[in-house]
């Protein structure tokens, strides 16, 4: 099944929510990811969990298909674009450079996050730039951990946000965009990466499923 999208509008401005677990600013035209991880799977197996290769070729085949989507001046990560340290190596880093060689007219920023300090900086060969959280542009505040910032909307990641759907049979986790009154959380865009909050909706809380490449909003 093909991606899709859907418009929305968060603290009343426009947004693009993709089933590719990304969101788009069309005023802005600034694609905006969280917790890519790349380098994962390299992680585990340098430290002796056999795991398959193939989630930065994932990673980076679904980047090629947003940018495709939404032709984005800006890509902005939110924070822990690689996993850790043996991410560096030159597997994932030459996919990284190949990748970045055939978008080299887009403007990469990255608000580091926790695994992008234990990781190590990115070369410079691969024009990323670093900003701390939180970074600031148009109406929001670019982070990695979900926060409240004076004077603008927050949106973050960090916490890999999933949603469980349950029937009277059985039980599903699947990835969301969660949005409260003051700060909306991302999805993982990694895809070797897991779930981890997946706790009741909060009073104002906005929840959006990603469920067979449809985003679709879960009832109140």
């Amino acid at each position: 099944m093909k991606p899709t999208s859907l418009p929305v509008e968060i603290a009343g401005h426009p947004l693009v929510l993709s089933s590719l677990s990304a969101i788009f600013d069309p005023t802005l035209r600034c694609l905006f990811v969280a917790d890519a991880h790349f380098g994962k799977d390299a992680v585990f197996r340098a430290r002796g969990i056999p795991v398959p290769i193939g989630s930065t070729a994932d990673n980076l085949m679904r980047l090629d298909i947003l940018i495709a989507e939404f032709e984005p001046a800006l890509l902005v990560f939110l924070g822990d674009l690689l996993h850790a340290r043996e991410a560096r190596g030159k597997e994932t880093l030459d996919a990284l450079h190949i990748w970045r060689a055939q978008h080299a007219a887009l403007r990469v920023v990255l608000v580091e996050g926790n695994h992008d300090r234990h990781a190590g900086a990115l070369p410079d060969t691969l024009g990323v730039e670093y900003v701390q959280e939180p970074w600031r542009i148009g109406p929001w505040a670019l982070c990695h951990h979900p926060q409240v910032v004076e004077g603008a909307y927050a949106l973050a990641g960090h916490v890999h946000p999933v949603y469980r759907i349950t029937t009277r049979t059985d039980s599903l986790r699947v990835p969301c965009f969660r949005f409260g009154t003051a700060c909306g959380v991302l999805p993982a865009f990694g895809s070797f990466t897991g779930g981890a909050r997946e706790d009741g909706r909060v009073v104002g809380e906005k929840v959006f499923v990603v469920v067979q490449e449809r985003v679709i909003e879960v009832g109140r």
